[in-house]
């Protein structure tokens, strides 16, 4: 299954947003938004409708990607919802596949805190307020459209009302909601502040839903060997710009930081387009790295940025890394991850 209405992004200008409380049944911090004169809803969850209560989130005032790349080339007269396909190489966010970021580091988060600054609505608060405030900062909300209604939006009054809910991973979940699962389809915000080229992102996901799922229908799965896989070997480097630009001397770089040795047999390097380069024949000894040479033929590593994704042999994701087109421009330098 996946999302009802359909799966996108909305470019627009934050104008006004309001902080829910205790008081409401299903507490979202909403965030009114004006996109090429019309006005839009975000509904972001801050609190799960099933224990355990507390969000996961995970905000970076950094946030480089090269999906900033593709939403700049939108360009300045595009401003409103864009439909997009569900699926790898364009627009969509997976928080599994894309390699967003490292989703180890999401914390839960209580939604609201006696004091300043602590919980979830505040720290949120916190960006939407930066964007509010500036003349200048594009946001794009990723997640399930719902359309214009024959009423005033219940909580800006504008008419009619209409905006994005679904701003969260939509995967890995169990019971009714997991008719709403699959891939290539999760929500989240990024805030552009283009005087100084500043991305935040911001990701949100619940304590209920699981990080590893079917690569074709986003439900969870649990591997019973993953545990002692998870992070032994990383993904350290790549060459992705070899002088002569020939893809035959590209390569990645891997290192076994566990204490055991690992058979990498059945593993696999898998690009943005999730073309895969077949790891047999290599073995890690505890701290050794092996450079290993592209043949050009199946992962390339596009100089317009990309991502590089390490796969075991059930092609279970165990770790990921992206790198933009300003960190492939150095001719024959390796990056490092």
């Amino acid at each position: 299954m996946s999302l009802d209405q359909g799966y996108g992004v909305l470019k627009g200008r934050a104008v006004d947003r309001r902080l829910e409380g205790e008081e409401d049944d299903t507490p979202h911090y909403q965030v009114h938004v004006r996109a090429n004169q019309r006005d839009y809803r975000l509904a972001i969850n801050v609190k799960s409708v099933q224990q355990p209560f507390d969000l996961l989130y995970f905000v970076d005032d950094d946030f480089k990607h090269p999906i900033t790349e593709q939403l700049i080339d939108l360009g300045d007269n595009f401003f409103g919802f864009k439909n997009l396909p569900s699926k790898s190489g364009g627009m969509a966010l997976d928080y599994i596949r894309g390699n967003l970021f490292d989703v180890n580091k999401m914390k839960p988060l209580p939604f609201n805190l006696p004091g300043p600054d602590n919980d979830l609505n505040e720290i949120i608060d916190l960006f939407i307020k930066r964007a509010i405030n500036s003349n200048e900062a594009v946001l794009y909300a990723f997640g399930e459209p719902w359309k214009p209604e024959s009423k005033p939006d219940k909580i800006f009054r504008f008419s009619p009302g209409r905006g994005v809910h679904n701003i969260h991973m939509n995967q890995g979940s169990s019971g009714r909601f997991g008719r709403e699962n699959g891939v290539w389809q999760d929500g989240g915000l990024l805030i552009h502040f283009p005087s100084r080229n500043q991305w935040i992102g911001a990701f949100f996901a619940f304590q209920s839903q699981l990080f590893h799922t079917d690569d074709l229908t986003g439900n969870p799965l649990v591997p019973l060997d993953l545990i002692s896989e998870v992070k032994a070997v990383r993904i350290i480097a790549a060459l992705v710009n070899p002088p002569g630009e020939d893809p035959t001397k590209e390569s990645v770089t891997l290192m076994n930081t566990s204490p055991q040795p690992v058979d990498l047999s059945g593993w696999a390097i898998a690009d943005r387009l999730k073309q895969k380069h077949s790891l047999d024949d290599i073995s890690l000894d505890p701290g050794e790295v092996v450079m290993v040479p592209l043949t050009g033929k199946n992962v390339q590593l596009g100089n317009n940025g990309g991502i590089v994704t390490l796969l075991n042999q059930q092609g279970i994701k165990l770790d990921g890394v992206s790198y933009t087109k300003s960190d492939a421009q150095k001719q024959g330098w390796t990056i490092v991850f």
